[in-house]
């Protein structure tokens, strides 16, 4: 249903936000970690997250959560495990989240990279346009060991591109990690008309291990970094960085920008410690950078600020230490959003068709697979579907119609669509109805609306003759 499709590069172009009229600041905290391969057990993520022990106690939270992890064990049994249930890094960050009402909006994994979105609830109407992708640098480009995936997605209006990347390892490994980084940037790309590309998105994340090194591997030993470590002389280490370098030479990640990292370096530590492995020369693999298109509207100025860029040294399961982020963006609301409203639903009768009711405004533009599922009351991830039906757009059925007919479609209706009588709902449990707007598998998805909370009830049967004494 999702086929790559050639995208020639456009002129840059630079559109007027007419429709914009309010714009709102939003957070976004970022997690980077390399794993190791390790299992989340008996560790609390409390702290990674920046939250406190209670849900209660926390205040300000972000609005948004996107955890980037590296080297996610993913042996072949667990791999099939992940096909039918979240992985168990997924699942450990879910558990946190969701008692702050949190969902899980978009996960996206390929071998040991993984990458997802949450979102606070409230927000969930207006994430449009969600979109994945991936590209493999491992072996020349046919192994997924290395390499990045990315989301990009719509944030009421304003489109952000987030990309967890791998890079190629080892000290002498500069111009792999280099061409790594082309080979991404080059490779990825979106459907969405002006938004095809990685840096043609609003804002940009890009994260990860990106296995940078220090330069001076002849002159500059393990003992020699970590002494310097010790006494607090993080600013003249830094000036070493092959990170900072490349994109002061223009060769690398020249896009993008990075608050200095003033933590010392992340890798590589014993496993169990915070002590480094004189194995390798200490160093700043794992980082978080952006990048702002200040100037893609011609009315209007984006902003980004970075709010922290920190590393949790007390987490010690891996050889890598975790990286945060926490960046406030300025947002401008697309007024010309339209959503879907669904009519109250007064019965669900399982065992049996149900019809459902619901409203198409004027303006709202149906994709090609565009379909309906029914969630538990308090869902905690959009992937959690329990059935779906897809809709009938008039674009199936457009040949058929007159001019009047279509321009009828074309205005505010009601649409029923009927549920087949094998959904089976547990009783005793409240539901709701999510309409995706949707270009098909691994194409271009966005929840558009969400029912009011249903009750579920199966009839009695009648009584026969056989009952009657």
């Amino acid at each position: 249903m999702f086929g790559r499709k050639s995208s020639k590069r456009r002129r840059k172009s630079y559109p007027v936000k007419q429709a914009y009229r309010t714009h709102h600041s939003y957070r976004i905290y970022i997690v980077t970690w390399n794993v190791s391969t390790k299992f989340p057990e008996n560790i609390s993520l409390n702290k990674l997250l920046g939250l406190e022990n209670r849900p209660e106690q926390d205040t300000h939270l972000p609005d948004f959560f996107v955890v980037g992890l590296q080297e996610v064990n993913a042996q072949p049994q667990n791999t099939l495990f992940n096909l039918f249930k979240d992985d168990l890094w997924t699942q450990k960050f879910k558990e946190v989240l969701k008692e702050r009402d949190y969902v899980v909006i978009k996960t996206e994994q390929m071998q040991g990279l993984l990458l997802s979105v949450f979102a606070r609830r409230k927000h969930l109407l207006h994430l449009r346009q969600v979109e994945t992708e991936y590209t493999r640098t491992g072996l020349g480009g046919i192994w997924g060991n290395k390499g990045a995936v990315s989301i990009r997605l719509n944030v009421y209006g304003s489109s952000i591109c987030l990309v967890n990347a791998h890079l190629a390892a080892h000290d002498h490994m500069l111009e792999e990690r280099i061409n790594d980084y082309e080979r991404i940037v080059q490779e990825q790309k979106f459907h969405i008309k002006a938004k095809e590309t990685i840096f043609d998105h609003d804002y940009v994340f890009w994260f990860g291990d990106l296995n940078f090194r220090l330069t001076g591997e002849a002159t500059t030993s393990a003992d020699e970094i970590r002494a310097m470590v010790a006494r607090d002389e993080l600013k003249q280490l830094i000036e070493k960085d092959q990170l900072l370098l490349v994109r002061r030479e223009g060769r690398a990640f020249q896009k993008l920008q990075e608050r200095l990292p003033q933590f010392p370096p992340t890798f590589k530590f014993e496993h169990g410690t915070s002590e480094y492995d004189m194995k390798r020369r200490p160093a700043w693999t794992d980082r978080i950078l952006y990048a702002v298109n200040e100037n893609n509207y011609r009315n209007v100025r984006l902003t980004v600020e970075q709010t922290s860029y920190k590393s949790h040294p007390s987490y010690s399961i891996s050889d890598h230490k975790p990286v945060t982020s926490e960046f406030t963006l300025k947002v401008y609301e697309d007024t010309t959003e339209r959503t879907i409203t669904f009519r109250p639903i007064d019965l669900w009768l399982v065992g049996e068709p149900n019809t459902i009711e619901y409203v198409i405004p004027t303006g709202f533009e149906e994709s090609n697979a565009d379909w309906i599922g029914i969630y538990r009351e308090n869902f905690t991830s959009l992937s959690e579907y329990l059935a779906y039906e897809y809709t009938e757009t008039y674009k199936d059925k457009q040949h058929q119609l007159n001019e009047q007919q279509i321009q009828h479609l074309q205005n505010t209706r009601t649409v029923q669509l009927t549920f087949s009588e094998n959904v089976s709902l547990p009783l005793g449990e409240r539901y709701q109805l999510l309409y995706f707007q949707s270009t098909g598998t691994r194409g271009v998805t966005g929840l558009v609306g969400i029912s009011e909370p249903f009750a579920v009830e199966k009839r009695c049967p009648s009584p026969s003759f056989d009952d009657i004494d």
